[in-house]
């Protein structure tokens, strides 16, 4: 019976150092987490993932090759379940676009992905009344490096009506909880959802959702689109790992020159 309480008591005593090197969320003073860091320090992954893998976004290639990377990740996104659903008289428009992706999606032709196929920035600084989001190729999903500067501070949405139309629209962050909840319109009509002739119309709305909890990050984004879809779709979350470097930097990207499209063969789908 002694042995036992001891024993008990043992590792009562070892808990607090377990709970010390534990990986905590850090605050700031108005005592919301910190987004601020460089979110690009997910492990490499083999072609093979599990379901459950929170860091599959983090996809090899066969071979190491950037041709075989476009193709692996190509047939793992249109496999997935998940997909916007569009209103009866738009099925033919999407499969059109799908059929000719390689011309018709912008982002094969040095254009900006847009919000939200750029997804969750690889660099983010907080400060207490603005988000500074920073992204590069390829993670934008589409061509050249890009920022967006989001206000948190309580300000309210410009009327729709007196926006011209952009590729990342105008944003608003606040914070619900600990999640920091990013609230876009604006937009205009050019980008698309994803691959597969996923488009959107110049009334899109949408919100993202990110949330820290010790160094990793969660993004996730609802389009709202009631002019070309049945429902709000919600993309499929996305999980980032902090990078530990104290130095690590986001290199520039090349510049965009289109010289492809006029030697295209063939409408394989990278």
């Amino acid at each position: 019976m002694k042995l036992h309480s001891l024993s008990v008591l043992a590792v009562m005593c070892l808990l607090p150092m377990f709970a010390v090197g534990q990986s905590t969320t850090p605050r700031t003073t108005e005592g919301h987490p910190d987004l601020t860091g460089m979110w690009n320090g997910g492990p490499a992954r083999g072609l093979a993932i599990r379901g459950d893998d929170p860091f599959g976004a983090y996809l090899a290639a066969r071979d190491g090759t950037l041709l075989n990377f476009e193709r692996d990740n190509t047939i793992i996104r249109r496999m997935d379940p998940n997909k916007p659903l569009y209103k009866p008289q738009f099925w033919e428009k999407v499969q059109k676009l799908d059929q000719d992706g390689n011309t018709a999606d912008p982002s094969f032709g040095c254009m900006p992905g847009g919000v939200p196929r750029m997804g969750p920035p690889p660099k983010i600084v907080q400060t207490p009344t603005e988000l500074l989001f920073f992204y590069i190729t390829p993670p934008a999903q589409g061509w050249g490096d890009q920022y967006r500067i989001i206000p948190i501070d309580g300000r309210q949405h410009t009327p729709l009506d007196q926006l011209d139309g952009t590729w990342k629209g105008e944003s608003i962050g606040h914070w619900e909880g600990d999640t920091m909840v990013i609230d876009t319109i604006g937009f205009n009509d050019i980008s698309w959802l994803d691959i597969g002739g996923y488009f959107h119309s110049d009334n899109m709305h949408v919100i993202e959702r990110i949330r820290r909890e010790g160094d990793t990050l969660t993004w996730q984004a609802t389009v709202d689109d009631p002019d070309v879809l049945i429902k709000p779709w919600t993309m499929n979350p996305r999980t980032l790992r902090l990078n530990p470097d104290a130095k690590a930097v986001l290199e520039e990207s090349l510049p965009c020159v289109e010289r492809d499209s006029s030697h295209l063969v063939n409408k394989e789908h990278h």
